[in-house]
């Protein structure tokens, strides 16, 4: 029985070219990148700087705004953490929304039972903030804004150029999760005023452990790992060479492949949509229809009144929500958050679409999903 991965929103397979990258720092470069004595060294630092420059092509900031990281979820520490120790001012608050990603959520949370004050917004029923809200939230005590560009469960893109422009126009710091839409859609940090953004090299078909953290004109954060220097002072510790040169190539494909991958994986997002809807119409696409990143499908099933089908399709990948939560018995908060019932979202799953799914996988994908329905109805 073929096993099919539709799972690429929780992660993705290493991209051959990029393992070919890394491959040499392994065995044969293996030089600590701060040791510049020697030219084992020299060749390290060589590839860090080379994947620096290729990761700040793809969301076009300049090399040393890059802070390399263990990931997404380190760089959302380092992000908000970093600022708030760095900028306490009393009576200050920040805003973000109700669906963020744990790594941000749990992070405001901390900070909230410290003292500080925190505004969550709610999204419209597709998941989409109103931009009137985020502006009416905004006073002159308003310190930082934390959004996702897309989001992990539902893949809707929320409008960061829009609040970008609110932020800059009250100056306010604007913190971005991009872990999801990085290499899939445009970022352009300059034209969208962030100042600190979060990625994650193994959603782009890079190595596991390794992220990055965008840092506009250097701005001043408080580190939460010390002890070498590295990075600024920003985030010491021996530089991963293989794992970043990796994540540097997986950037440099994004970049030249983003229109074409966008092409391919939304056909076969549309394909398999559209063979679910025909076969049981009262299905309901979570997130808006539109305004979404490719790939990124979740479904729920009103109609099976709670009942998961996952268990019953072994053989593909899918998901019941982020897999930071899937440990967690609840029902998915970015559901609730959109107004579907704990029932409803007890039904639904989350199916990733990537780089290396075809045709065939949509169609075996679609009729065992709907197969597995039908025995659950």
């Amino acid at each position: 029985m073929k096993k099919i991965y539709l799972d690429n929103n929780s992660t993705t397979k290493v991209d051959p070219k990029v393992l070919k990258v890394m491959i040499p720092y392994f065995n044969e470069k293996y030089g600590n990148a701060s040791s510049q004595s020697h030219s084992f060294g020299w060749e390290s630092r060589a590839a860090i700087d080379i994947a620096r420059e290729q990761i700040a092509n793809l969301i076009n900031s300049n090399n040393d705004e890059i802070i390399f990281t263990s990931g997404a979820t380190e760089s959302n520490n380092l992000a908000i953490n970093g600022f708030l120790k760095n900028n306490y001012i009393e009576k200050s608050n920040i805003i973000t929304s109700t669906i963020e990603h744990k790594a941000v959520l749990d992070v405001l949370k901390k900070n909230e039972k410290e003292g500080k004050k925190i505004l969550y917004i709610r999204p419209n029923s597709d998941g989409v903030l109103d931009i009137k809200k985020v502006k009416a939230s905004i006073d002159n005590n308003t310190i930082l804004i934390s959004i996702m560009h897309a989001n992990n469960e539902i893949g809707t893109i929320q409008p960061i150029k829009e609040i970008g422009d609110l932020c800059i126009k009250n100056n306010i710091i604007f913190h971005v999760d991009a872990a999801q839409s990085l290499g899939k859609i445009n970022i352009d940090v300059k034209a969208m005023n962030i100042d600190l953004l979060s990625m994650s090299s193994h959603k782009i078909y890079g190595p596991k452990g390794v992220g990055a953290l965008y840092v506009k004109n250097k701005q001043k954060l408080n580190p939460i790992i010390i002890g070498g220097g590295q990075e600024n002072n920003l985030r010491s510790g021996t530089l991963p060479t293989p794992l970043i040169a990796g994540f540097g190539e997986a950037c440099e494909i994004a970049l030249n492949n983003m229109d074409s991958d966008y092409k391919i994986i939304k056909d076969l997002s549309n394909i398999l949509i559209k063979n679910i809807l025909t076969e049981y119409p009262d299905t309901k696409l979570n997130g808006s229809i539109e305004n979404r990143i490719p790939g990124n499908i979740n479904f729920s099933f009103p109609f099976l009144n709670g009942k998961s089908i996952i268990n019953s399709m072994p053989q593909i990948a899918v998901s019941s929500g982020s897999a930071c939560t899937s440990s967690v018995p609840k029902p998915s908060h970015v559901l609730k958050e959109l107004g579907i019932s704990k029932l409803d979202s007890n039904t639904s799953i989350r199916i990733g679409i990537g780089r290396f799914n075809n045709k065939s996988d949509i169609k075996i994908a679609s009729e065992t999903i709907i197969n597995a329905i039908r025995k659950k109805i």
